[in-house]
């Protein structure tokens, strides 16, 4: 992980330089390209994922089904594929962009922030996930909506923004990519 650097963003969201990933986590965490992806199965289900415990943001938290940082130069789409193999053992079958300006910042109780901007996917799949321990400790199908306690502060706001697009996670309309972030364009 030292290796792996993150794309800085400035108001916009146009880059402005990279930061180890390693680092770039705390008080005053600076604004930063990332992604979240629900995968969902034939029958409308959803994966959710328990963070892994050693996970220096969140551990334990219940969340989406994958979330990551794209590689400066990486397009979004290869990082939420390349995230899902590495976390999850999944090679997705379709991946569709549903919210590509979802913003938030959250505070953990220790004071680390997250601030990302964070375009969001569906993610089509079916099967068993094979989760690397490092990054899940667990994970569950649910129906939608998802209604389970103590969620990640990013997936109680995507939740909110994913019910206004339709009535199930099939119905969520696929959105035009030039509506990503300039530093998400590729």
């Amino acid at each position: 992980m030292t290796d792996e650097r993150v794309v800085l963003l400035d108001e916009a969201g146009r880059a402005i330089g990279t930061e180890a990933k390693a680092t770039v986590h705390h008080a005053a965490t600076p604004l930063h390209l990332a992604f979240s992806s629900y995968v969902v199965d034939d029958a409308g289900r959803v994966l959710i994922t328990q963070r892994a415990f050693g996970k220096p943001t969140w551990p334990g938290a219940w969340t989406n089904s994958c979330c990551g940082h794209p590689l400066p130069d990486e397009p979004v789409m290869d990082a939420v594929r390349r995230r899902l193999a590495d976390e999850l053992g999944i090679v997705a079958d379709r991946i569709d962009l549903v919210l590509p300006q979802f913003r938030y910042r959250a505070e953990m109780p220790s004071g680390v922030v997250e601030n990302e901007l964070c375009p969001v996917y569906r993610v089509s799949w079916t099967g068993e996930p094979t989760p690397n321990p490092d990054e899940v400790a667990a994970y569950r199908w649910v129906s939608w909506p998802i209604d389970f306690p103590d969620l990640s502060p990013w997936c109680v706001l995507q939740l909110d923004e994913l019910a206004a697009l339709g009535r199930g996670p099939r119905d969520w309309p696929i959105a035009d990519p030039a509506d990503l972030p300039p530093a998400a364009v590729r």
